[in-house]
C-alpha cells in the first residue's frame, strides 16, 4: 500500500494520468459510496484512463482520423452511435446537429404526435430540455 501510494505522488512517476483527487470527487459523488480504500480509487482512475485510450484508439482508427491524422469529436460520436461496445455514450456524445435542423426535428415530432403514451413521452424529454 504504502509503495504504491509513494509512487503516485510521485511527479512524473506516476502510474495514472488523471488526477486521484478528482476521481475521489467523482465517487463520492455516488450515495451509496461512504469511504474510498486507496487501492480502489488507483484502479478506477487506471480503468478509466485505459477505457479513454480505448475509445480513442477505436474512434481514430474506424473514424476518418487516418485521413486528416487528428481524432474529431464526430469520430467519437459515430463510435457511441455504431459500436455496440460505446452505445451507452450515446447520449453523452451524441451526434453534432445544427440548431436550425434541431427545432426543425422538434416541429416535426410536435406535428407527428399522436394521442396517448407518445405524448406523454414527448412531454418528459421537453422537461429534461428545460432542466
Amino acid at each position: 500500500g504504502r509503495k504504491m501510494a509513494a509512487r503516485l505522488s510521485g511527479g512524473e512517476n506516476r502510474l495514472v494520468s488523471l488526477p486521484l483527487s478528482r476521481i475521489r470527487v467523482i465517487m463520492k459523488s455516488s450515495p451509496e459510496v461512504s469511504s474510498i480504500n486507496q487501492d480502489a480509487l488507483f484502479l478506477t482512475a487506471k480503468a478509466t484512463e485505459l477505457f479513454v485510450q480505448y475509445l480513442a484508439t477505436y474512434s481514430y482508427k474506424h473514424g476518418r482520423g487516418k485521413e486528416k491524422n487528428a481524432l474529431t469529436y464526430s469520430d467519437l460520436s459515430h463510435t457511441a452511435e455504431e459500436c455496440e461496445t460505446f452505445q451507452f455514450l450515446a447520449d453523452i456524445l451524441p451526434k453534432k446537429i445544427l440548431a436550425s435542423k434541431y427545432l426543425k426535428m422538434l416541429e416535426k415530432e410536435k406535428q407527428d404526435g399522436g394521442v396517448g403514451e407518445d405524448d406523454e413521452e414527448d412531454e418528459e424529454e421537453e422537461d429534461e430540455d428545460e432542466a
